[in-house]
């Protein structure tokens, strides 16, 4: 309904938007490259994390205070919007998937955080009564498939415990909302600027707990936070990807849109080759296929059938 009325009036077509959210899970596959410099800083993940929120927060808040400060207005009624994409899916997936990492492998998790196109085409069907077809159905297990062959998770035989699965299925589960509170929030005729702004505004307010601000404010007082660094992962992973896929939103329904985001581990595992020189096994190449073929299959123009 409103949503596909605004993309039009917007002039974004169903492809572009497509297009858009694979861009943005490009962006998002660089994020290793960052969190690996700034471990090597001395950074937690919880204070990277933080760090990525706050810069992403004032970028945006930069955006909308040159483009239109009006954008910064919402209805109380509607808080609840942006409490869900802040903290109920970006905070929420922060620590489920800290923690998952700390309880399995970070291949185990990763798996689990992609269940994600899963339960977000769950809640799609009943929330905004989008089909569950043959070809969404088809992508989506492809795309399973090739993520677990990506992260390598068959070859790790990781150890598996009940908590590692819940606090895996539960970053699934609050990457998942995001789409579903943004949709709601466009559906209530908001920006996707305002959206993104009052996200991160929200997640680090409720980020600050889990991440030790002392030692943050430590390493800013003796001149070894690297500024530059948390900047450029704000900027490249954090801020043009959610502005690229809330955008594509306005034209896509949510279970294909997060299949197509699954550019991200395929964008991880070819920087991980390319420029940290680490080795692709055959089962990741065909990982990356397997997820490149799940993306070429959901933007495949259906023959109109015969009268």
């Amino acid at each position: 309904m409103a949503l596909h009325d605004s993309s039009r009036s917007a002039g974004l077509s169903p492809r572009l938007s497509s297009l858009l959210i694979i861009l943005a899970g490009c962006c998002w596959g660089t994020t290793g490259l960052f969190v690996r410099n700034l471990t090597a800083a001395g950074l937690s993940s919880q204070q990277i994390s933080m760090m990525r929120t706050v810069f992403s927060f004032l970028i945006f808040l930069v955006i909308v205070l040159i483009k239109d400060p009006k954008l910064l207005r919402i209805q109380w009624r509607d808080i609840w919007c942006f409490l869900g994409t802040g903290v109920c899916s970006l905070t929420f997936f922060n620590v489920c998937y800290f923690t998952t990492i700390n309880l399995t492998s970070l291949s185990t998790a990763a798996v689990l955080l992609y269940t994600e196109p899963a339960i977000l085409m769950l809640l799609s069907a009943p929330l905004f009564h989008e089909k569950l077809t043959g070809r969404k159905i088809t992508a989506l297990l492809l795309t399973l498939c090739g993520c677990v062959f990506v992260t390598g998770v068959l070859t790790d035989a990781p150890a598996l415990t009940v908590g590692g699965i819940l606090t895996g299925l539960g970053a699934g589960f609050g990457y998942a909302l995001y789409s579903v509170f943004s949709r709601y929030a466009f559906n209530r005729g908001y920006d996707s600027l305002t959206i993104n702004v009052y996200t991160f505004l929200f997640s680090t307010l409720s980020l600050l707990p889990f991440c030790r601000p002392g030692a943050l404010f430590g390493m800013m007082a003796d001149g070894s936070m690297p500024w530059l660094v948390c900047f450029l992962q704000a900027l490249a992973s954090t801020v043009l990807p959610y502005l690229l896929y809330t955008i594509g939103l306005k034209a896509v329904d949510n279970g294909p849109a997060s299949i197509m985001a699954s550019t991200e581990p395929v964008v991880a595992t070819i920087l991980s080759v390319t420029v940290l020189q680490e080795p692709m096994t055959w089962m990741s190449a065909l990982g990356v296929v397997l997820v490149i073929g799940a993306i070429v299959l959901l933007n495949v123009e259906k023959k109109p059938k015969k009268a």
